[in-house]
């Protein structure tokens, strides 16, 4: 039991890790959230800091996310391969994205979750999330933006989820529904720009 309550805030540590933040300041001197569009994310880190850090960044982000999921393998309370384990993994998941979000170590202004989230995913259903981040690979190479890609991604990834690989586990049913609303909220102010066409 103690090893279950000790992974939870380590999860939300885990997320707090400001990979971009960190990183633009060890090699660029810069704070990445004073540039740009002023996220510290992967997608302002390819435009401001340039590719190969941008990489490190989206690597480490992704990273993070899958990491607090697999927490859950420490902990022996909650056996693998039942509901209460995805939800448990769920939860860590979600804690390594609010750490991102609202990360500690960069006075609680972080990015939008997108690969955090995205590597979380990878860790508990690894086909869904690929079929998603296949769809963000599509729409952005199409579209050349990012945000559409993202919001795609998340929408198709009930579908993945529940349609076409039917998990048998109703908390991932719900955990794929989050997804998209959690990116419509953290990227609704890229959502009126591309309204306004902007």
């Amino acid at each position: 039991m103690g090893l279950l309550l000790a992974i939870i805030p380590v999860a939300y540590l885990l997320g707090s890790i400001p990979s971009s933040v960190w990183l633009g300041r060890a090699i660029r001197g810069i704070d990445l959230r004073e540039h740009g569009s002023g996220n510290a994310g992967a997608t302002n880190a390819f435009r401001v800091l340039g590719k190969p850090i941008g990489i490190a960044v989206l690597v480490l982000d992704m990273g993070k996310g899958s990491l607090a999921v697999t927490l859950s393998h420490v902990q022996h309370v909650v056996h693998a391969d039942t509901e209460g384990w995805v939800m448990l993994q769920i939860a860590l998941g979600l804690l390594a994205v609010t750490g991102h979000l609202f990360p500690i170590f960069a006075g609680f202004r972080g990015g939008k979750g997108v690969a955090t989230i995205a590597g979380a995913g990878l860790a508990i259903h690894p086909f869904a999330a690929l079929a998603a981040i296949g769809v963000y690979m599509l729409v952005f190479l199409v579209s050349r933006v990012s945000a559409l890609g993202s919001l795609s991604a998340a929408v198709s990834y009930p579908v993945w989820i529940m349609a076409v690989f039917r998990s048998e586990f109703r908390s991932l049913w719900i955990f794929s529904l989050i997804v998209p609303l959690l990116v419509i909220v953290t990227h609704r102010n890229n959502i009126l720009r591309m309204l306004k066409r902007e």
